[in-house]
């Protein structure tokens, strides 16, 4: 009965990865699939005209070449080992967003786990909030379940929530950028990753 079960829980689980679809007017980051869209770009000093430049795409491919980045049944999924090489440790969509959008994701932490999301190249602190912080006041944070964080970008800075409470009512913004993920600690797991350019 209990294989059943968890059988029947991972049709279900499949069966929603399949099923879901951007919200109307944005358009998928992520396929649930692969990589596609999605590379290593160079992370260097600010001054260095080689700063963000792609040095490896993944598409088509389910993992990153240090397997770092995966992707199955809908989910992205981050993983930090201790060798890691630290430049090449984000993940960033090969797009440039220079206009207003609304970047919209789920995340699910294990414990105590420390991510990130960048925005144009700014970076949204991605955890285990309730323990790992830095936003350990949240009411409506699940631990260890699926939580939605939301950013507007407009006129130079980004307005981020998680389940609607702010994390950040004003982060300031460059004039533009890719979105990347990166994994510090833990386990952290990504889906619905959507865009919408606003006006």
């Amino acid at each position: 009965m209990k294989h059943l079960c968890l059988i029947t829980a991972l049709l279900l689980s499949n069966l929603h990865a399949e099923d879901w679809q951007p919200e109307a007017g944005f358009k998928s980051l992520f396929n649930g699939t692969d990589l596609t869209g999605w590379c290593f770009r160079a992370k260097t000093k600010k001054e260095d005209p080689k700063a963000g430049d792609i040095l490896e795409k993944f598409d088509g491919k389910t993992a990153s070449s240090d397997a770092h980045y995966s992707a199955k049944d809908g989910v992205l999924t981050v993983t930090f080992p201790i060798e890691m090489d630290k430049l090449t440790g984000q993940l960033y969509t090969l797009e440039e967003f220079p206009k207003n959008f609304v970047l919209k994701l789920e995340f699910r932490a294990s414990v105590n786990a420390d991510s990130g999301i960048f925005v144009r190249k700014p970076q949204l602190q991605c955890r285990d909030y309730l323990v790992a912080g830095p936003y350990k006041d949240l009411k409506s944070y699940k631990a260890q379940d699926w939580n939605q964080i939301e950013v507007t970008v407009k006129d130079g800075v980004a307005h981020c929530t998680c389940n609607g409470e702010v994390l950040e009512a004003a982060l300031p913004m460059p004039a533009s950028g890719p979105v990347g993920l990166e994994g510090d600690r833990g386990v952290m797991e990504y889906r619905h990753i959507q865009l919408k350019e606003l006006p």
